[in-house]
């Protein structure tokens, strides 16, 4: 049964109406929801905010690295130390290495420029950060809805937005509700905020439907992919507080990519790799990639004993789709009823590999504009206040500023390594000049006939390791009996294009082991998918060549449930 075929025979829907609706329990939704409520407080004026969270808890889907600038957590909350915030290891020291396959280069600290520096900065859970600001935003008399997946935009007459509606319960594989059906629930607000995180199911759509990208740059985008390892301490390898980043191999030179290395407190180290989505070879796989990486002299050191031997133990590992678009492939970020924050627009700072400041700052600005709307007795109309601090907000001028990273990285690591130095070490983020992006990132897949297939080597189970062990212990799960929510446009395209000209780069690019091409009885191929290993990094949904594939919202509460990511 289709959804509208559902809501004629067990509707309607029940409504709940909200002064702001918040879709994303993340560190963007949770400060526009934190900010609106400190505003109301501070006016005595009464404000009603929701948040729906898709995962079981806020902070099970979040995952980062995560290097953190206190600041916006200063303006924000500025007694955070005192109640208890987790950002409890500050950085110590930072590394910056250049590598080749057996040996590695440190550029002097003193060479870096002011974007890589992280003195004052926290190596920080940010699963455990958002937990923390969920607590603070409850505390404020924010409702908070974990489990909930908001799966529709509902618009007024007039083509504003005027909520959302969850994910209905209990449908099964075939589409028709089981007996534990349950009908979604319509969530109506006088303004709307996305903060989804990258490539948002329903920011998506918001762009899409309101046009909010005409004139700007293609988005672009990486994937990180990230474990959390335990250190024996009897190795003395474990440095509290260093920050190291790593850039070279295993990528070549033409290909985007980089990796970090996070002492945290207690012995734990959190680690990951991120490979830029506009890659051209598909025959790369940044998993493989990712474990490739950590067998280097320089990395591999860190988990051994004096002897050589992995002594150091794996314990948390997940995925997840960062957009690295900067400033000139912003989106508009207002719209009749509502507003983009967060990752769901792109406000991540590329060259500072940080998002989580900027993401709380732009939900501080989009809070601050629906507040004065909502008790000015507006509703349904453009936040345009929201724009237009941020145009004067620090950081505006921070992501103008690296407004040329990562587009000098289609010139080759050398090219992008040099001009990215003169432009943030000897202009100091003054450049007369603005470099544009014009394809997104599944266009630049080249016909696998055109490249060099990649051998990877097997995982050694100590060290490195496959998919399937991997996603054991991202905990993910969701429930059986339902649709996939990896969907297809036309079924036959993964066979006849993607394998047939792409070799089926579906099967690599997931970092889960949801794609895999199977042989039918009469030898013919069909892609499988393994919706059940999803980790909702959403890679697919940004990388497959065909744009044939496209990721909904499961029922809420499945997908991974991260443990200190």
């Amino acid at each position: 049964m289709t959804n509208e075929e559902i809501l004629a025979q067990y509707g309607p829907r029940e409504a709940m109406e909200y002064d702001v609706v918040i879709v994303g329990g993340g560190p963007a939704g949770l400060a526009t929801a934190i900010r609106i409520k400190q505003r109301a407080a501070e006016a005595g004026k009464e404000v009603s905010v929701i948040v729906l969270e898709k995962g079981a808890e806020p902070g099970a889907h979040i995952l980062s690295g995560a290097v953190f600038d206190p600041k916006v957590l200063t303006e924000l909350i500025p007694n955070w130390k005192e109640l208890g915030a987790p950002l409890n290891q500050p950085v110590t020291d930072e590394a910056m290495l250049m590598m080749s396959e057996k040996s590695a280069f440190r550029i002097p600290n003193f060479l870096l420029p002011e974007c890589s520096q992280n003195h004052g900065n926290y190596i920080i859970s940010l699963g455990a950060l958002t937990a923390w600001l969920a607590q603070q935003a409850e505390g404020l008399g924010v409702e908070i809805f974990p489990g909930f997946a908001a799966a529709e935009v509902l618009y007024n007459a007039d083509g504003s937005v005027k909520g959302v509606a969850t994910g209905n319960m209990g449908v099964g594989k075939d589409g028709n509700p089981s007996d534990s059906f349950q009908l979604g629930m319509e969530l109506l607000g006088k303004y709307t905020v996305f903060a989804e995180g990258a490539r948002g199911h329903l920011g998506k759509q918001v762009i899409a439907q309101f046009k909010l990208d005409a004139g700007k740059d293609s988005q672009s985008f990486g994937i990180g992919v990230k474990e959390v390892w335990e250190i024996d301490p009897s190795t003395h390898r474990h440095e509290p507080g260093l920050v190291l980043h790593s850039a070279g191999w295993p990528m070549d030179n033409a290909t985007y990519g980089g990796a970090f290395l996070y002492h945290m407190e207690d012995n734990k180290i959190a680690l990951g790799f991120i490979t830029g989505l506009a890659y051209q070879n598909p025959y790369l796989s940044p998993f493989e990639e990712f474990q490739r990486w950590k067998t280097h002299p320089n990395i591999r050191y860190y988990f051994e004993n004096a002897q050589g031997e992995v002594t150091a133990k794996r314990i948390s590992y997940g995925a997840r789709a960062i957009n690295a678009s900067g400033i000139l492939a912003l989106p508009k970020t207002v719209f009749p009823g509502g507003a983009l924050v967060g990752c769901d627009a792109g406000y991540l700072n590329v060259s500072r590999i940080k998002g989580t400041h900027s993401a709380i700052k732009s939900g501080m600005l989009a809070a601050d504009a629906a507040f004065d709307a909502v008790v000015a007795g507006r509703q349904h109309d453009e936040l345009s206040a929201y724009p237009t601090a941020f145009e004067k907000s620090w950081l505006y001028e921070e992501l103008y500023k690296d407004r040329n990273f990562k587009t000098w990285f289609k010139h080759g690591l050398t090219v992008a390594t040099l001009m990215n130095g003169i432009e943030q070490f000897a202009l100091r983020g003054k450049a007369p000049w603005t470099l544009h992006r014009n394809k997104p990132d599944h266009a630049y897949l080249k016909p696998a006939a055109e490249c060099k297939p990649i051998d990877y080597p097997k995982p050694d189970g100590k060290l490195t390791f496959d998919r399937l062990s991997s996603v054991f212990i991202s905990n993910a799960n969701h429930e059986e009996n339902q649709p996939s929510h990896l969907t297809l446009k036309d079924a036959n395209v993964p066979v006849s294009v993607n394998l047939a000209k792409f070799a089926g780069p579906e099967a690599r690019y997931c970092p889960a082991g949801v794609y895999e091409f199977v042989k039918n009885d009469d030898n013919t191929d069909r892609l499988q998918i393994n919706a059940q290993n999803c980790v909702h990094c959403k890679t697919c949904d940004i990388k497959d060549p065909t744009q044939n594939i496209v990721w909904v919202t499961p029922e809420g509460g499945g997908g991974p449930n991260y443990a200190g990511m």
